[in-house]
């Protein structure tokens, strides 16, 4: 009677060992990321608090508090690249 719940044990162990190894990590989730950011407080502590759309958000949350706002560094409003101003030479040759 030992010989066949040893074997079933030993079955169970490895349809668990398998299920584990063949398990996907989760995705982080990710929100969405706002242009501005507050620094709460100041000398020797505070927070931060990246969840402002606007300036003026972010300047009514520290008002009063001793922060500042300031870009978000991760944000990509903001960033967008000059456009060329140099014309094609198929736009230059118009007549």
């Amino acid at each position: 009677m030992e010989i066949p719940m040893r074997s079933s044990l030993l079955a169970l162990a490895a349809l668990g060992a398998v299920l584990a190894l063949d398990t996907a990590p989760a995705s982080a989730q990710t929100g969405p990321i706002y242009p501005w950011c507050a620094q709460y407080g100041g000398r020797g502590g505070g927070g931060t608090n990246c969840y402002f759309a606007n300036l003026w958000q972010c300047q009514q949350a520290i008002s009063g508090n001793g922060g500042w706002c300031y870009r978000n560094p991760f944000s990509a409003y903001g960033s967008e690249q000059p456009r060329d101003r140099r014309r094609s030479r198929q736009e230059q040759r118009r007549y």
